[in-house]
């Protein structure tokens, strides 16, 4: 019998008829889930178990997996605990499944001498999947088209039609009916109910990729980078979600993608952004995961301790006066998801500027967002969006002033905040919060080449001491 995990739900993961698949509920006592979060799991889980050929068993913690003497086999785990878990079962552990690459073949790469970078690894990606190329060159001439993907939102909306939403079901009713159950014996979730919005079983799930191809994928690429206060999904798959719980395939999705530029329905930019995100980003965060080590979410090179704020705990966006972010957290309590730009460029860097501790900022993360994994989020989160491991990921920090915010979303208008401004009553926090990350790491930048202009310029500020009076003082964003 085949034990699988709640994140290997799809046909790829099957290695024998038989399987046995257990529901830990737990789980959510140990932290708060986002509501929404909780439910997909419990919904995706249930909806699984009633295939043929599937034992859905209810345990309080995995260790009792150890009393099932017929399990004999498992696909390798997606986490450190679950990797040892199985380690003790004396089951046959199969390679990981669910990704585009092997570890070895991310190993092979680690130890030819070359530098770990995303790009370095998508391209021997493209060229080994044969993806979006001509022998051995790059289709289009280019192997990256990021430079025209980043148009700001445009005033009038892309004018798409909804994404597809499933069917809420019995199954809805059930599960919900479960973790209202929960929170009167005391478990704490964050965040709103439903209804459910991303695919919980593979129905839904090819359903989801089949509507993206259709009416959003030309769109994406342009739009990847844009934020529009009133669109939350613009172009963006909402993908991530069913592939992180193993109902899709991500090599099926890249060759969805591919398929659709051949047939002419998408145009190139949108296509190569796209398969980039799933070939190339999603994998290399996953190698990263393992490649970095265990405990790797401890590092905290910049030395932050900020506790995180309320408004963020308990995602409360009327608790703040800063119009993206206060959007971003709205979204986030309302949907359990933003996509990656909102994630880095105001999520993440707000953290890094004002300083809130690595690690509590990945679990929040993890636990707030309905993709959010144990090993999708170190790499974006510690390394990316906070440096805290002093560049192993990443060559300089991503921090930003609010005159990014104000190019790429349409935030600021509405904003009682001025993003040209850093000293005053309407000083936008997050470009005085910029200078102020600038000037209390110092010591530890200066060096750094990709800041030299950067700190040329905070030497020139001639309110820097007022910046960082205002900065330290501010009770609120």
């Amino acid at each position: 019998m085949q034990l699988l995990f709640a994140d290997q739900l799809g046909p790829h993961f099957v290695v024998d008829q038989k399987i046995l698949l257990p529901e830990v509920l737990s789980q959510f006592k140990k932290r708060e889930y986002h509501r929404q979060k909780a439910h997909l799991i419990l919904y995706a889980i249930r909806s699984r178990a009633q295939d043929p050929g599937v034992e859905l068993v209810g345990i309080d913690n995995y260790r009792s997996l150890r009393e099932r003497s017929d399990l004999t086999i498992a696909v390798n785990p997606t986490s450190y605990p679950l990797r040892r878990l199985v380690g003790s079962l004396g089951v046959q552990v199969v390679q990981s499944r669910g990704f585009c690459s092997s570890e070895q073949e991310f190993a092979d790469l680690a130890s030819a001498g070359k530098q770990l970078r995303l790009e370095n690894f998508y391209r021997r990606q493209r060229k080994r999947l044969g993806l979006l190329m001509h022998g051995d060159e790059p289709e289009g001439g280019r192997w990256n088209f990021d430079s025209d993907n980043r148009l700001p939102p445009p005033k009038q909306g892309l004018g798409l039609p909804e994404p597809y939403w499933p069917e809420q079901d019995a199954l809805d009713d059930e599960v919900r009916a479960t973790l209202d159950e929960l929170e009167r014996q005391g478990v704490r979730f964050r965040g709103e109910d439903g209804p459910r919005k991303f695919a919980g079983n593979r129905e839904q799930a090819l359903r989801a990729l089949e509507d993206f191809i259709e009416n959003r994928l030309d769109l994406f690429g342009p739009y990847e980078d844009a934020i529009d206060s009133g669109d939350s999904w613009m172009a963006h798959s909402m993908l991530s979600a069913p592939m992180n719980l193993g109902l899709l395939d991500p090599l099926e999705v890249a060759g969805a993608a591919e398929d659709a530029y051949l047939k002419g329905k998408a145009r190139l930019e949108s296509v190569e952004g796209f398969i980039r995100q799933v070939i190339g980003w999603r994998d290399y965060v996953w190698h990263l995961y393992w490649h970095f080590g265990e405990h790797y979410t401890e590092l905290n090179r910049l030395g932050a301790s900020a506790e995180l704020p309320e408004s963020w705990k308990g995602l409360d966006g009327s608790q703040i006066d800063a119009q993206c972010l206060s959007s971003t957290i709205r979204e986030v309590a309302e949907n359990g998801w933003v996509h990656h730009i909102p994630r880095l460029m105001i999520l993440g860097n707000i953290a890094l500027q004002r300083g809130y501790a690595p690690g509590d900022v990945n679990d929040w993360f993890i636990d707030s967002f309905v993709d959010g994994t144990p090993w999708v989020m170190p790499a974006n989160v510690i390394g990316m969006s906070l440096y805290a491991d002093g560049g192993q990921m990443s060559t300089k920090p991503y921090a930003a002033g609010g005159a990014y915010i104000d190019r790429m979303s349409n935030h600021c208008g509405s904003c009682r905040f001025n993003p040209k401004k850093r000293v005053g009553e309407d000083a936008c926090p997050i470009t005085a919060g910029y200078w102020f990350f600038m000037e209390n790491n110092r010591a530890q930048l200066k060096s750094n080449f990709r800041l030299r202009n950067a700190y040329a310029g905070l030497s020139r500020l001639t309110d820097l001491e007022d910046v960082m009076e205002q900065e330290n003082n501010r009770r609120r964003l």
